[in-house]
């Protein structure tokens, strides 16, 4: 039987990596989708295809700098959608293959900040979303990031609200207190199990 796959995601600064580590720390195969994105933007093709559409100036000794290809991509939805042009099909081949080991494992999970604006969401299951209240997201990314609140509220605002992806997920849980979402979790896949 193939494993039911649980397509997990949230705003930044909700928590959907604590939620992942949760998922992993249960023996719940966990795939990372932006430690895989990391992990082929350092392979040479993509590098090459990266150095082709957004030019040197993001380059410093033939090293890419990730923070300057994210200026250029953060407020321009075009230039976005042309990085995740070259980067999207080597994440989903990746993830086939590193799937291959798991086909016994009942349950997966494939954690993404961006599955619904990548349309992966419609691969999967199940689509769990975890929401915070936008203040505590804040606080959560500045404790853990050195930039402004107003570069949080940019990031934010580039992402899907949570109306939105709410309205397309089958599980969603308030991650205020991690306590209690670990208990929500726990209440999550137990209605999988039944529905194994």
């Amino acid at each position: 039987m193939m494993p039911k796959i649980i397509g997990l995601t949230g705003g930044i600064g909700s928590g959907k990596t604590t939620v992942a580590n949760y998922f992993a720390s249960l023996g719940i195969p966990v795939y990372i989708a932006d430690d895989a994105g990391k992990k082929v933007m350092q392979t040479q093709p993509i590098l090459e295809a990266i150095k082709k559409e957004f030019g040197t100036a993001i380059f410093d000794d033939n090293q890419l700098n990730r923070a300057k290809l994210a200026e250029i991509v953060f407020d321009n939805p075009e230039q976005l959608k042309a990085l995740n042009a070259i980067v999207h099909p080597v994440v989903r081949q990746d993830f086939k293959d590193w799937l291959v080991q798991y086909q016994k494992a009942p349950i997966i999970v494939y954690e993404s900040a961006i599955l619904f604006e990548s349309g992966r969401y419609a691969d999967f299951d199940y689509i769990l979303t975890i929401t915070a209240p936008l203040e505590i997201r804040i606080e959560r990314v500045l404790k853990r990031e050195s930039i402004s609140r107003d570069q949080v509220l940019s990031r934010i605002n580039s992402q899907w609200t949570d109306e939105q992806c709410v309205s397309k997920s089958d599980f969603v849980v308030e991650n205020i207190d991690i306590d209690l979402t670990k208990l929500k979790i726990d209440e999550i896949l137990k209605i999988l199990s039944i529905n194994q």
